[in-house]
């Protein structure tokens, strides 16, 4: 994920990295190349006799504006909804670690949970976007927790289940009353209810037929523009199609990069970042030190 301090605006408008233009210029090459053509056939163009209008193409236009509109709104919804859930992880796994640090003396017990808590995080965070957790949970969970954790196909899930355990072990010896098992589970209850909306976000795309219905009419739109703006602009052609398609293309991809929160593009969720700050609240609620640096952003402010 881009993240970048403010910046004068006029700074702004040669930003490169972060932005949309490096995937789509060979587009707008192709659609800059069908303008030229079009001014050099403007003579062949006007002997035929035919002569297109803008003003088909402002009725089209606006159509597809109102549904790139409707895209991009549908696919920041989910970039949204994402990014909450992972504050909400954040939230509930510090309350979870309060609590056990309220009622069990032992600092075994709230390191252990910690543990637990982080590597829930950091195998979400792989979960999702489909990587290899074992160097994290290798550094992360102890025996016999971490053998069980690898070993499961489903090892997101068995950590929640170990913690579980934990606490049901707890509550039958007598540690923990009825009320705080009650509050603790309802937290973990939380953590599960997070991971699944995660998994229902990134499991269930945009319908494809919906993405390419829009994507063909963009691409078509854009690559016959020039030959409607040729007769009023001639040698403005060029500049003023790649302009247009620039908005319409730019739009379409910035839809599609954030429809996938959970991915590492440039303007996807910082998934590494929130892990480090939940693993670092957890060091500090334990009194760990030293505790790991924040993430900060590199020279071109990606967090991954």
């Amino acid at each position: 994920m881009i993240v970048r301090p403010h910046q004068h605006w006029f700074l702004s408008l040669f930003s490169w990295r972060g932005s949309v233009l490096p995937n789509i210029l060979s587009r707008l090459t192709l659609n800059l190349i069908v303008a030229v053509s079009a001014v050099m056939l403007l003579p062949y163009y006007d002997s035929l006799g035919i002569h297109l209008t803008t003003a088909p193409f402002s009725l089209v236009g606006i159509a597809i504006a109102i549904f790139l509109g409707f895209r991009t709104n549908t696919s920041y919804a989910r970039f949204n909804e994402a990014r909450c859930l992972w504050g909400m992880l954040l939230i509930t796994t510090r309350s979870i670690t309060r609590q056990i640090k309220s009622v069990l003396p032992d600092k075994n017990d709230a390191l252990l949970v910690s543990q637990l808590l982080t590597a829930f995080s950091w195998s979400l965070k792989h979960q999702l976007r489909g990587s290899n957790p074992r160097s994290d949970l290798e550094r992360l969970l102890p025996e016999p927790y971490l053998s069980e954790a690898i070993n499961s196909p489903l090892y997101t899930n068995r950590i929640l289940l170990l913690l579980g355990d934990w606490l049901g072990q707890k509550y039958r010896s007598g540690q923990i009353s009825d009320n705080v098992f009650v509050d603790i589970d309802k937290n973990i209850g939380e953590m599960a209810l997070i991971q699944g909306a995660c998994e229902r976000i990134s499991n269930t795309p945009i319908p494809y037929a919906y993405g390419l219905i829009l994507r063909r009419t963009v691409y078509f739109f854009c690559t016959i523009l020039p030959f409607a703006l040729v007769d009023d602009l001639r040698y403005l052609t060029p500049l003023i199609s790649v302009f247009i398609s620039y908005t319409f293309l730019s739009l379409e991809y910035v839809a599609e990069e954030i429809e996938e929160p959970f991915g590492t593009a440039p303007n996807d969720l910082a998934l590494n970042a929130m892990c480090t700050t939940i693993e670092i609240n957890q060091l500090e609620m334990n009194d760990i030190q030293p505790l790991p640096a924040f993430m900060k952003p590199d020279k071109n402010y990606n967090l991954s």
